[in-house]
């Protein structure tokens, strides 16, 4: 049985226990008894079993299934370990066979199950192998083809030979600009041309490749890399020359996800997928290239399929009734077992804490829920029951002091009188606002009876708004959390022209932005005294993006939601107009992300406290910068009719040596000395009697 369980070892490394099984709650039986134990037997005896009980080619070998580290009974415990065993291993399909290996009237600790198809026996590895039956009952389950693979592995063991190291240089150089000026890219030309721009006065170009991606790009959370999509899989670039740091064979990859803390990397490619080694979802090591864990693509949801929380220690996804918690570096299911959520439809971790929020709908007399769950203790720390519910969207404030959760619920209910049914009519909306940082976690209700079209928190702060009514009565309201838990009102813009909501990363100020088929209507917002800065239009505009310091604003006609007048614009902060940039076929604008402040909350306040005294700083350099830029444009100024003037000549010399060639083709006639002659005439004056009128005047 040692040897059994150094086989199983080595494959339990490569194992895909995408969701651990939910243990029954009765009582299991007790194995640990000593006198159920018989010694280990050796290796020969163990491959002489395995190969005696072998299947034919024609029984289905890829069905059969072998379960080591099984407690090992006597005939008067077996039947109870059987039906102990039959019914965990049923859940994953039809067993039509089981065999139990015996010696000296006791199991020997693994036994043989063969399933009705090869996709149940696949699932049961995948689900059972790791599986804690008790405390000294750790199961490791294997397809029985595998023991053939096993079985080649070369006895000697060869040191692999590390790859030579590769300095890729100073991956954050960008943060080293003096003026703190981002970065964005830039892909037009119907994404032939990718471009890497440095933010100015004008735009600085920095980088320019023709198809240097075959989709479009990402950048990493905190802006290291620029990830780039091919038909082999993705590359990453990064550095000032923007080198390519790696790249991750992932052929047909269409998606992909970075963990917070730029680790780890997940791709999707839903043609990349076999039954054997799951490869739909794949999550890379992105320093060494490594593949750490492939997944089946097993339930359709909107990417990212895994979520994160907010330092890379975990990853989650929904499962069957469940939610799927992972761990790092390991990469395996925490505590071997999912959480069980029965019906659960959406779940969303806490951007700071390591907090999971999660909802369920209603079942019959079981209203929906909603509740708050601490990763790894599991221990639910609130719960919110909600009546009437069709939908529920949940939205983190950034710094996880608040959630809130926009419920959707039916207005009227009654019961059918010939069905057991609920029919409804009517929807109306509120919003359930978790306070995180107060004992016990209070929720505020504020109701809504009309349409909401979206949702947002401002980002280090304590507002939110939302933009609700009909056409052509659509308007936008501000709220704020007051110490103790108090929602104010802050403000209503009505009748506005609006469908999304663009907070600065750095709060208090927001733009309403009606993309598509409100025309591009812009509107620049301070939320400290509620005044409209600017109301202006980009026409047809399709995205809206702030730069990651909130100093800037990028609005851009993308070539894949509009054919004509594709550009982006840079606007202000207050809503004024600095740049427009016209570009051939547009498609996408990124601002390049930055890594959060090294800065402590105490220096912050230092530095705001004596803004003034940093300010007058700045006003100086910028005065300086004007001085320099007004010098630069008279020397372009000059540069330019220096060059006219160069040009005049070049064309009077030309002029002049074509002389002889215009009197040969004019007959010998001086045409240019009767042209200078006729210019150099005085002009003449002709008069000519027009009219007579004779006029007789009184005395």
């Amino acid at each position: 049985m040692a040897a059994g369980r150094e086989i199983m070892e080595g494959k339990r490394t490569d194992s895909n226990d995408e969701n651990d099984i939910d243990s029954d709650e009765e009582e299991e039986p007790d194995f640990n008894d000593p006198e159920d134990f018989v010694d280990d037997i050796t290796d020969e005896e163990l491959l002489a079993d395995l190969w005696r009980s072998k299947p034919k080619s024609t029984d289905g070998i890829d069905s059969v299934v072998v379960v080591d580290n099984v407690p090992s009974v006597g005939p008067d415990r077996l039947e109870k370990l059987q039906n102990v065993l039959h019914k965990l291993f049923s859940k994953f399909g039809k067993i039509v066979n089981e065999h139990y290996p015996m010696e000296d009237g006791k199991t020997k600790g693994y036994i043989f199950l063969e399933y009705s198809s090869p996709l149940h026996a696949q699932e049961a590895v995948k689900m059972t192998n790791g599986y804690k039956l008790d405390k000294q009952h750790t199961f490791c389950v294997n397809l029985f083809s595998d023991f053939e693979k096993y079985e080649n592995i070369p006895a000697k063991w060869e040191t692999p030979q590390p790859k030579p190291y590769v300095d890729p240089g100073n991956l954050r150089y960008f943060l080293l600009d003096k003026e703190c000026r981002d970065q964005f890219s830039v892909i037009y030309d119907a994404g032939e041309k990718t471009a890497i721009f440095l933010n100015s006065v004008e735009p600085i170009l920095l980088e320019e490749r023709a198809r240097w991606t075959e989709t479009y790009v990402r950048w990493s959370p905190q802006g290291t890399y620029l990830a780039t999509f091919h038909q082999k899989g993705i590359a990453l670039w990064g550095g000032e020359k923007f080198s390519q740091i790696m790249k991750f064979s992932h052929p047909g990859v269409q998606l992909l996800d970075f963990s917070p803390c730029e680790k780890y990397m997940v791709s999707f490619s839903p043609l990349q997928d076999n039954l054997e080694d799951p490869q739909a979802i794949i999550i890379w090591d992105i320093r060494t290239g490594e593949k750490k864990r492939g997944f089946h693509c097993e339930t359709q949801g909107t990417w990212p399929i895994f979520k994160w929380n907010f330092d890379g220690s975990y990853f989650a996804r929904i499962g069957q009734d469940a939610i799927s918690v992972y761990e790092t570096p390991s990469f395996g299911l925490l505590d071997k077992k999912s959480i069980k959520v029965i019906d659960v439809r959406d779940f969303s971790w806490s951007p700071t804490d390591n907090v999971m929020a999660n909802w369920v709908p209603e079942m019959e007399n079981v209203p929906a829920r909603v509740s708050l769950i601490e990763i790894p203790s599991r221990k639910e720390l609130c719960a919110k029951n909600l009546f009437n519910v069709a939908s529920c969207k949940m939205q983190w404030q950034k710094n996880g002091d608040y959630l809130c959760v926009k419920v959707d619920r039916y207005s009227k209910a009654k019961r059918m009188e010939d069905k057991d049914q609920m029919k409804y009519s009517g929807t109306y909306f509120n919003f359930e606002i978790f306070r995180l940082r107060e004992k016990q976690i209070p929720v505020d209700k504020i109701e809504v009876k009309e349409i909401v079209y979206a949702f947002a928190w401002e980002p280090t702060g304590h507002k939110f708004a939302f933009i609700h009514g009909e056409s052509p009565r659509i308007s936008v309201s501000f709220y704020a959390i007051r110490p103790g838990g108090k929602v104010d009102l802050l403000k209503v813009l009505e009748k506005r022209t609006a469908n999304h909501l663009f907070w600065s990363p750095n709060g208090q100020f927001i733009v309403l932005a009606g993309l598509r088929s409100m025309n591009g209507i812009l509107e620049f917002v301070d939320t400290q005294d509620m005044t409209v800065m600017t109301q202006t239009e980009h026409f047809m505009a399709t995205d809206v993006e702030w730069d990651p310091t909130g100093r800037y604003v990028a609005s851009a006609v993308s070539w894949w939601g509009h054919k004509v007048d594709n550009a982006y614009w840079i606007w202000n902060f207050q809503g004024n107009l600095l740049y427009k940039k016209p570009m051939e076929r547009f498609c996408q604008l990124l601002w390049r992300p930055r890594p959060a402040s090294l800065l402590k909350d105490k220096q912050i306040k230092e530095i705001r406290k004596n803004f003034k005294k940093f300010a007058q700083q700045f006003e100086i350099e910028d005065i300086s910068k004007k001085q320099s830029a007004s010098k630069e444009l008279l020397e372009k100024r000059r540069q330019l009719m220096d060059e006219y003037k160069q040009f005049c000549r070049d064309r009077t010399e030309e002029f002049e040596q074509l002389r002889d060639r215009r009197i040969e083709l004019r007959d010998g006639v001086e045409t240019d000395e009767l042209d200078s002659h006729e210019d150099n005439m005085e002009e003449e004056v002709i008069e000519f009697l027009v009219e007579v009128q004779e006029i007789i005047v009184e005395e």
